[in-house]
């Protein structure tokens, strides 16, 4: 999920009574809700997103952040409050487990997915349950913050915080139950997939965008969860792996990588006088393989692709 997400579910866990617990309580729930993200420095130093949602949130790491949390925040009141009560690292160390475990679960809600034990396994797990940037828990948990801070009651923060959580069980079984009757559907229109992804949209719950992989193309539709129908295909994206060039750039370090995390993969190829310059794009993020910032661009010399025919 988004970081205001993240952000707002450490303040709502901190409003809803586990700030008394020990001085920076709010702080340290707040920080370890985004703790994991850390990860994102990588990105300017030239990694690409293959490194993102990897070591720093795989359930090894969530055993040793905590208590990195925990000196940081001990450290940070010695050097900058030494004069007010001290922090109870015991509780610390609680409250930042907490709000890391919280984490993950989110990012393990929408279409990015997880990869859970890393570094051991880069297997990756997706619960296509609700979109990354959902206004309904923005607006559940800053109501109920915004009240509880207001009359000084944990109160409205729980209640907060327990709808959220019956609003992704709900999302989660309504993702669930469509996801079967996609299948179903595609079937009876004698479309024997390969992929299928039902993932959220933005704002309305009520409705997914739906993905398949089939005759050489990824075919986008809708489905209703109310009416129960899914839409005749409204855009198709051909792979395009069966271009020569295509082989080559995956094996180059930028193709492997963008592999390394790509969920439904495409290729955008053009042709120059002596390159063929291939686009690695995922569905879930552009259609055009031009239009969004998860795409890597490969030039691959011709005589190259001509060599290795041979």
């Amino acid at each position: 999920m988004d970081n205001v997400c993240h952000t707002l579910v450490g303040a709502a866990l901190a409003e809803a009574g586990l700030k008394r617990k020990t001085a920076l309580g709010t702080a340290t729930l707040m920080i370890a809700a985004n703790f994991p993200d850390i990860d994102v420095i990588a990105v300017p130093l030239g990694h690409s997103l293959g490194f993102r949602r990897g070591i720093t949130h795989g359930l090894p790491a969530l055993a040793l952040l905590p208590i990195v949390l925990t000196v940081i925040m001990v450290a940070w009141h010695r050097w900058r409050r030494p004069e007010t009560t001290p922090p109870d690292p015991r509780w610390l160390l609680i409250l930042s487990a907490i709000g890391i475990l919280t984490h993950p679960f989110l990012d393990w809600m929408n279409t990015y997915g997880m990869r859970w034990l890393m570094p051991i396994s880069g297997q990756w797990s997706y619960a296509d349950t609700l979109f990354i940037v959902d206004p309904w828990i923005w607006l559940a948990l800053g109501a109920g913050i915004w009240i509880a801070r207001r009359r000084r009651q944990p109160l409205p923060a729980r209640s907060a915080l327990a709808f959220v959580a019956m609003y992704i069980a709900a999302m989660a079984l309504l993702t669930s139950v469509s996801r079967r009757r996609v299948r179903a559907a595609l079937t009876a229109q004698g479309v024997t997939a390969d992929t299928v992804v039902v993932e959220p949209v933005p704002a309305n719950p009520l409705s997914r965008r739906v993905i398949y992989h089939w005759q050489g193309a990824y075919h986008l539709a809708t489905y209703g969860v109310v009416d129960a129908k899914l839409s005749a295909p409204w855009f198709s994206i051909p792979l395009n792996d069966g271009h020569p060039a295509v082989p080559t750039a995956n094996q180059t370090p930028q193709g492997s990588e963008y592999h390394s995390w790509a969920r439904l993969p495409y290729y955008v190829i053009e042709e120059t006088k002596d390159t063929s310059w291939v686009t690695i794009a995922d569905a879930r993020y552009t259609l055009d393989g031009r239009s969004s910032w998860a795409v890597t661009r490969i030039p691959i010399l011709n005589r190259t692709v001509s060599s290795e025919k041979h």
